[in-house]
């Protein structure tokens, strides 16, 4: 479990040579009603990525760019973050992708009404158009002031939700789909991350796929670093640079004399575009 993070102390499981490429549409197909606008080429990056819910200092981040890691996902905004940032500026962002690093903006919106935590903020069925609409404005606006550009990702964080809710589950599809819907209008990719045994197989296996993100992280701490051996769903999804997969969690790890407890992710998706 990751008690590094503070907004995922509620998580429960429901399952028993780095390189990067900017692609003009990757990911895209698995999005049905992309907006009809001129899209910037999209960014992506295939290799390891960590993320820890505190972005870390500059000079951590130097130390640790030895090549092991090409990526780092920033916790962007949303109520439910659980962790201070006090080195998430813009001119961090910028140092970092200078120095080569390649970034993956996280949101932690919202979360379902029948969810096991604490999280301060949460949608309800009433609600939960008018909130993915509102996180979704507020995520772009928080991208933005840190200079993460249009045609860049975020990744909306889902924790484990109990998907045979049906009504849960209605709400929850209706929140994504207005968060990711607003993030298009707004020319920012949508992505989301949730777990294997839950939230993120309701995005995977819903069969209406109008308005749900292009891009899916899924959690399956099962230490395999891939994105395509333990692919739990239809093989023909989320094809085309459009996968992540975080395999192990909570990993204590030096490097140039700083210690840092991430989460690891094998990645093969979009990362964010940077000035």
């Amino acid at each position: 479990m990751s008690s590094h993070r503070l907004s995922r102390r509620g998580r429960y499981i429901a399952w028993a040579t780095t390189g990067v490429v900017v692609v003009a549409g990757a990911g895209i197909a698995a999005q049905t009603s992309m907006a009809a606008t001129s899209w910037p080429a999209q960014k992506t990056y295939t290799g390891r990525a960590f993320d820890t819910c505190t972005a870390p200092s500059l000079a951590a981040m130097k130390a640790w760019n030895t090549g092991f890691y090409g990526a780092a996902a920033i916790y962007i905004g949303g109520k439910n973050r659980g962790c201070a940032q006090p080195n998430l500026t813009a001119s961090w962002v910028k140092s970092v992708s200078t120095a080569g690093w390649k970034l993956i903006p996280l949101y932690v919106g919202a979360q379902p009404p029948c969810q096991t935590s604490r999280n301060p903020e949460r949608f309800t069925a009433s609600t939960a158009a008018s909130l993915g609409a509102s996180n979704a404005n507020d995520a772009v606006t928080k991208a933005s002031a840190l200079g993460i550009m249009p045609g860049s990702p975020i990744y909306l964080n889902m924790e484990s939700y109990d998907i045979t809710n049906k009504a849960c589950n209605d709400a929850t599809l209706t929140y994504v789909r207005a968060f990711t819907k607003t993030l298009r209008a707004k020319t920012y990719r949508a992505g989301y991350y949730g777990f294997a045994g839950s939230s993120a197989t309701a995005i995977a296996t819903a069969t209406d796929r109008t308005d749900l993100p292009g891009n899916l992280w899924y959690a399956l701490w099962n230490k395999k670093n891939t994105t395509t051996a333990d692919w739990p769903w239809d093989p023909k999804l989320y094809t085309n640079h459009s996968r992540a997969h975080q395999y192990m969690v909570n990993s204590k790890e030096t490097r140039g004399g700083h210690t840092i407890t991430v989460d690891r992710n094998a990645w093969d998706a979009p990362v964010a575009i940077t000035g």
